[in-house]
C-alpha cells in the first residue's frame, strides 16, 4: 500500500511514485481532499517551503507533480535543471508534508491533473487562475483552482544567477 511512507519516515523515498502506481491506489485516499502542484523545484528555497506547507493545509495529501530533466530543459534552457530528477524528487519527498511525488514528461501537467482529478490545484501568485494549466478540470469536476502568494526575494532563478555572478 502506498501510505507506508506514514508508518517509517526513513521509507520517504516510498513517497515518489509513478502515476500508474498512484492512480491504482487511488480508492485508498479517494475519501480525502487531495491537493495537487507542480514545478520544477530546482534549486529547492524557503519560498518553495513555505508554498508547499500552506499547499498542504488546504487538504489531507499533498501531490507534486515535478518536471522531468528533458521538461526543465526544454523550459528553462539546456543549462537547466541544476539538479537531476532523482535528486529534485528526493529532496521534496523528505519534507514531512508531501504525500507524494511524481514526475511528468510532458512540458504541462496537464494528463497528470486529468487523471488525478485533484480537489485543490495550487500554483504561485504569479499565476492567473485563468492560466493555470488543469484549471478546467479541477473546476468542471467540483475543484477549487488556487495561487499563493510568493515569498519576497527567493526565487530559483535569482539563487542561480546569485550563484554564476559570484564565480564569475
Amino acid at each position: 500500500m502506498l501510505n507506508q511512507h506514514k508508518m517509517n519516515p526513513l521509507n520517504f523515498q516510498d513517497k515518489i511514485v509513478s502515476l500508474e502506481t498512484l492512480l491504482s491506489e487511488k480508492q485508498h485516499f479517494s475519501a480525502q481532499k487531495v491537493v495537487f502542484t507542480n514545478g520544477c523545484f530546482d534549486v529547492l528555497h524557503v519560498g518553495h517551503v513555505q508554498y508547499l506547507a500552506q499547499a498542504k493545509s488546504l487538504g489531507d495529501l499533498l501531490i507534486i507533480g515535478i518536471n522531468s530533466d528533458h521538461s526543465v530543459k526544454r523550459l528553462k534552457g539546456e543549462d537547466r535543471p541544476i539538479n537531476p530528477e532523482n535528486a529534485r524528487a528526493l529532496v521534496l519527498a523528505a519534507l514531512q508534508f508531501v504525500d507524494y511525488v511524481v514526475l511528468f514528461e510532458e512540458d504541462t501537467p496537464y494528463n497528470l491533473i486529468a487523471q488525478i482529478v485533484p480537489d485543490f490545484l495550487v500554483k504561485g501568485g504569479d499565476y492567473q487562475i485563468k492560466d493555470i494549466v488543469g484549471a478546467d478540470v479541477v473546476q468542471n469536476h467540483g475543484g477549487q483552482v488556487i495561487t499563493i502568494p510568493f515569498v519576497e526575494g527567493y526565487s530559483s532563478s535569482n539563487i542561480i544567477k546569485k550563484m554564476n555572478d559570484e564565480n564569475a
